[in-house]
């Protein structure tokens, strides 16, 4: 018999850990990507503002927390806050490397621009629709459920194409 592997070890666990991170960078990266299609000609700036956005909001966002968690539990505000911060919000940053891989491959020719940012928004609506479904998975453990979860999610991701059109 094989052996079972622990929970640290368990994509599912790693990936659960990651959630937040996860969504909360597909729901960004999928927001800037969609202000920036009529930007195609200019594919390194895109990359740029898309990277450095995420990151500016990431590290914002680590930053709030751990001057959140020192007012709410009266500790220091010391490394293990800001470690504390930026692990919640790594995984945001994460989500936006293919992406700006993508458009960079788009920018050296490689594929058009066009292409890359299609599959960078099919790629955050996946995640977001994996993730629905997850959650609908873990509560219930049946597929209704998941493909409840993931339709819900999945339909913000293309809520969010939508009112970009609308707006646009």
């Amino acid at each position: 018999m094989g052996k079972v592997p622990t929970r640290e070890k368990n994509i599912f666990y790693r990936m659960d850990r990651a959630a937040f991170g996860v969504i909360y960078g597909a729901i960004l990266v999928l927001s800037i990507l969609l202000g920036m299609e009529d930007k195609t000609e200019e594919p390194f700036r895109i990359v740029v503002v898309l990277f450095g956005s995420v990151l500016a909001i990431v590290l914002s966002k680590s930053f709030a927390e751990a001057i959140a968690y020192s007012i709410e539990t009266g500790e220091p505000l010391d490394r293990h806050a800001f470690q504390k911060g930026w692990w919640h919000s790594r995984a945001s940053l994460v989500t936006a490397n293919l992406p700006a891989g993508l458009i960079g491959m788009g920018a050296v020719g490689i594929l058009s621009v066009d292409l890359a940012l299609g599959i960078s928004q099919i790629y955050c609506i996946f995640l977001l629709t994996f993730f629905g479904a997850r959650v609908g998975w873990v509560v219930d453990r049946r597929a209704m459920p998941a493909f409840l979860g993931a339709l819900f999610s999945g339909g913000l991701g293309l809520f969010l194409g939508g009112m970009k059109y609308i707006l646009h």
